[in-house]
Formats: C-alpha cells, sequence, structure tokens
C-alpha cells in the first residue's frame, strides 16, 4: 500500500503543477505571444478543456480495460505533447497542445481515484484521499517557486521542458508502482449504451449529485484563483514574481496541511461534518474578499489571511467530497471518477477565462467568481439533502445501488 500511495500521489502532481508551474510567466507571456490576460489563461482553458473530454473516454475505458493500460497510454502521450509545449511557435499552438496534455493528463486522474475506491471503502477511502491530497498538496506549494525559478533562468519555455521531465518520471511511478486492481471478472463489456447506463445510473443518485457538485464547485472557485492570482497578486497588490510565487504557495500549504489534518481527524469526526466545515470555511473568505475588493480595501496584510481560510475549506472540501461520492457508487467507480472529473474541469475550463475580462488591475471578478462558486458547492450538498442539521440521510454507502454493467 505505502508504494501503491506514492505512485497514486506522483499521478495526482501532473494536474496542479500543469496549471501552477506555468502561472507567473502569465504577464511575460502574455508580452512575448502578443496577446492579453484572457488570450494567456485560454491556454489554461484548453488544458482543462482537454481534461474533460479525457475524463469521459479513459473514466468508462478503464471499467472496460482495466486501470493499468489506459493509465500508461495516458502517461505516456502526456510526456510527449508536455515536451512539444516547450517548442510551441505560437499562441495557437500553444492552445492546442495544451489540450492534448489536458486530455491525456486526465488519464492519472480519474483512473487514480477509480483505485482508491478499487482497495478501500468508507472512512478508509475518505482517509486515503486525503492522504493522497496532503502528498499531491506538495505540487502547488513548490510548482509556483519552482516555475519562478525556472522562468528567471530559462523562460517560460524552460516550465514545460521541467513537466515533460516530471511526466516522465510519473511513467515510470505507474509502470512500478500501479498494479491492475480491477480484475477481469469485475469488468463489463462496455459499449455505448451501456456506458449511457451506467452513467444514468450514477447520476440517479441524489447523494452522489450533490457531492459532486460540491467537489466541482470547489474547484471552480480554486481555478478562479489559478486564473486570476497572477494578475491579483502583481498587479493588484503590487508583489513580485518572486513575492507572488511564495504568497500562492503559501495558499496550497494551508489547503495541504487542511487535507492532512482531515484525514488524521476521519474515523472520529464524521466526513459529513469535516465537509460542512470546509464549505463554511469557503464561502465566508470568499465573501470577505469580495466585499474587501468593491469597498477598495484590498492590501496584502488583509487579502493574504482571507485567501488562508478558503483554501483551508478547499482542502476539507474536495477529499471528503469525493470520497463520500465514489462511496456511493462501488459498482461503476470508473464513470463515477470520471464524473467527478468532467464536472471538476469543465467549471474550470469556463471560469478561468472570465476572471480576467474585467482587465488586469481589478479583483472584484475574480472573488465574484469565487463567491458564486463557494455558495453554490455549499447549496449543492444542502440541495441534495444528504446534509440535514450535522447528520446524513439514512441509507448508508454500503447500501447504495450499484451501477448495471
Amino acid at each position: 500500500m505505502p508504494l501503491l500511495t506514492a505512485a497514486l500521489a506522483l499521478l495526482s502532481f501532473i494536474g496542479p503543477l500543469s496549471t501552477d508551474m506555468y502561472l507567473p510567466a502569465f504577464p511575460r507571456m502574455a508580452d512575448e505571444l502578443g496577446t492579453d490576460a484572457s488570450g494567456v489563461q485560454l491556454t489554461l482553458t484548453a488544458f482543462l478543456v482537454g481534461m474533460t473530454l479525457g475524463h469521459l473516454v479513459f473514466g468508462p475505458l478503464s471499467d472496460r480495460y482495466g486501470r493499468r493500460r489506459p493509465l500508461l497510454v495516458g502517461a505516456v502521450v502526456c510526456t510527449v505533447g508536455t515536451a512539444l509545449c516547450a517548442v510551441a511557435p505560437s499562441l495557437g499552438w500553444l492552445v492546442a497542445l495544451r489540450f492534448l496534455t489536458g486530455f491525456s493528463g486526465a488519464a492519472g486522474v480519474v483512473i487514480s481515484r477509480a483505485v482508491v475506491s478499487d482497495v478501500v471503502q468508507g472512512a478508509a477511502a475518505a482517509r486515503l484521499f486525503g492522504v493522497l491530497m496532503t502528498l499531491a498538496g506538495i505540487a502547488p506549494i513548490i510548482a509556483p517557486l519552482a516555475g519562478g525559478a525556472v522562468i528567471g533562468g530559462f523562460g517560460w519555455r524552460g516550465v514545460f521542458w521541467v513537466l515533460s521531465g516530471v511526466s516522465a518520471l510519473v511513467t515510470l511511478a505507474v509502470v512500478i508502482g500501479v498494479p491492475e486492481s480491477l480484475p477481469p471478472e469485475r469488468r463489463h463489456a462496455g459499449g455505448v449504451r451501456r456506458t449511457a447506463g451506467a452513467v444514468r445510473e450514477v447520476l440517479g443518485d441524489r447523494a452522489y449529485v450533490g457531492y459532486t457538485l460540491a467537489f466541482t464547485f470547489g474547484f471552480g472557485m480554486l481555478f478562479c484563483y489559478i486564473a486570476g492570482s497572477p494578475f491579483l497578486l502583481q498587479n493588484v497588490l503590487g508583489m513580485g514574481v518572486g513575492a507572488s510565487s511564495v504568497a500562492f504557495s503559501g495558499g496550497a500549504v494551508v489547503a495541504t496541511l487542511s487535507s492532512a489534518v482531515g484525514a488524521r481527524l476521519v474515523g472520529r469526526v464524521a466526513p459529513e461534518a469535516l465537509l460542512r466545515r470546509g464549505l463554511s470555511a469557503m464561502l465566508a473568505g470568499s465573501c470577505g474578499l469580495l466585499v474587501l475588493a468593491v469597498v477598495g480595501l484590498l492590501s496584502v496584510a488583509v487579502c493574504l489571511p482571507l485567501l488562508a481560510v478558503v483554501c483551508g475549506g478547499f482542502g476539507l472540501v474536495v477529499a471528503n467530497s469525493a470520497a463520500l461520492a465514489l462511496a456511493r457508487v462501488p459498482g461503476a467507480s470508473g464513470v463515477g471518477s470520471a464524473l467527478l472529473g468532467t464536472a471538476q474541469s469543465a467549471l474550470g475550463a469556463v471560469v478561468a477565462p472570465l476572471v480576467g475580462l474585467g482587465g488586469e488591475h481589478t479583483a472584484v471578478p475574480l472573488f465574484l467568481g469565487m463567491t458564486l462558486c463557494a455558495g453554490c458547492a455549499v447549496l449543492s450538498v444542502f440541495g441534495c439533502g444528504r446534509v440535514v442539521a450535522g447528520r446524513a440521510v439514512p441509507r448508508a454507502p454500503g447500501q447504495t445501488r450499484r451501477a448495471r454493467h
């Protein structure tokens, strides 16, 4: 299990690294590629659109052919595509190649969650998701710092050469550390009709939908921040590239510590209760930031602590919502994980370019988007009736309907 956990954590690295490592270069990329903030953010959108479609493909494929083979194919293609990003001659080519790396990189994200669901259930799954979130949290901590250092020495193209090398290491980790977790007798023949039937069955579980939407809007809030943070920290708050990288990494540290604490508390505190607390922190922090931005009182001294509150809430939300959602559909974890990732990436692709529409010198669109996403995450859980007055509905995860294969 330790080797598998480490390999799954490495698989989780590629997403945060691919989005966070080149963030400090956004203003410089805009100048070099002859575009504006929204143009550069389009490269992030393309990556997220690719991940959205990749989830839809690799999730069902892993239910049909097993976890290992689709995982290896995705890792290899992601490595090659990332290397090509480093030599992209124009913004158009970079956008296209980012789509390819997002599509192939989705294999690691969706299949790693399915593997967790294959090997553990219930509180153990929530604990393992928390551990993976903690380990994977190293990536967004070091990514902006490493990105800032690489950009200073080699420019933004150097970031993609480094990412290609990391993808190659992830491929090696899959070969060594991820055995096949779905035996042939648990696979199904697949096909469009059977896959559609499994999707209908999964989406028919109201609790699964609620947890999935909480997970989705939690990441929507995060992608608002990812897309807008370089301009917030550098242009609005007046921080330099190095200082803004440290500040962004600080938020990742808070989210990682929050996930670690949540993983330790599982077993003593119900995952539903941890999810509620995370949602409350996300919404309160985002609302505070929006109010400060509207009245013109943003400063480093008040902005960074509130961002820490938001990041702490996020760390609790994503681990517990993912575990609770997949516990509802143990018979279709590939499809369930695919829908989680598809909704997450699709919303991220929509919100990422929107936060730059107000220009590079205002934070109001950024914090408005974060607040709306946090509010929708809260409404998703309570609207689907899973959390009422601090307790779960009577049906336990072990009593869930299984998707028809």
